[in-house]
């Protein structure tokens, strides 16, 4: 479905934000990094090749993950949305319509099937 595939992470933990790099460059798509909202959508801006963005909810400044993922969905409707967070009192009604959520510490292999399918137009699904 995507040619030129790329993923935002965006975690404002530096070391869990390489390891789902880690894990985004394994599955054999391109990757970005961002430690915060403001910055996602900068290189959200920048970067067409942005298609899936996968985003902790927990994060400094004026815009948590959830706040990120709904002006993502507003403004680039068709970039997959992948919600992490160690949070169970998510409810599917806070996140944007198509968004996929993972419960922290997700499953590495969960993650990479994920991104797979969306780069690849088959549904995400967690």
């Amino acid at each position: 479905m995507f040619s030129n595939c790329a993923v935002l992470v965006v975690e404002d933990e530096p070391l869990v934000r390489l390891d789902a790099m880690d894990l985004v460059t394994d599955s054999g798509l391109s990757v970005y990094g961002a430690p915060d909202a403001a910055t996602a959508i900068t290189m959200l801006e920048r970067h067409a090749d942005i298609r899936i963005l996968l985003a902790d909810i927990e994060m400094p400044g004026a815009m948590n993950g959830l706040k990120l993922a709904h002006a993502v969905r507003e403004r680039w409707p068709d970039v997959v949305i992948l919600i992490a967070s160690g949070n169970r009192g998510v409810l599917k009604g806070d996140m944007p319509d198509r968004a996929v959520f993972f419960l922290k510490p997700y499953a590495p292999s969960a993650i990479m099937q994920c991104l797979r399918d969306s780069a690849s137009g088959t549904p995400a699904a967690a």
